[in-house]
């Protein structure tokens, strides 16, 4: 079985940002090919489970994966850090063989 992981800062924006929403159920992760290394990240707010989605949760909160990523994701850590004056979600993917220097897509 495939195992994503949340940070706990990961955590706290996910909860932040659906209470600012008011509503939600969790994060959704999926890949899409595309970028300069062939796949990027997509992030969206899942309402519900959806029928392709796998769940994971970790530090009070829920990471719904897309079934067909889950090879290109297992062991995947999601974080949130702050770099200067930008704050964005980062994937610590054990799999990626090769990701662009922006950091937008990867390769497996």
């Amino acid at each position: 079985m495939a195992n994503i992981s949340i940070s706990s800062a990961a955590a706290e924006q996910i909860q932040h940002v659906l209470a600012e929403r008011g509503n939600g159920l969790g994060l959704r992760v999926a890949v899409k090919p595309s970028g300069c290394s062939g796949y990027s990240y997509v992030l969206d707010i899942a309402d519900e489970v959806g029928a392709n989605d796998v769940p994971f949760e970790d530090h009070g909160v829920k990471v719904l994966v897309d079934k067909e990523a889950l090879t290109m994701l297992d062991g995947t850590e999601v974080d949130y850090v702050s770099e200067g004056l930008n704050r964005y979600f980062r994937f610590n993917n054990p799999n990626a063989t090769d990701q662009c220097g922006c950091g937008e897509s990867f390769s497996v």
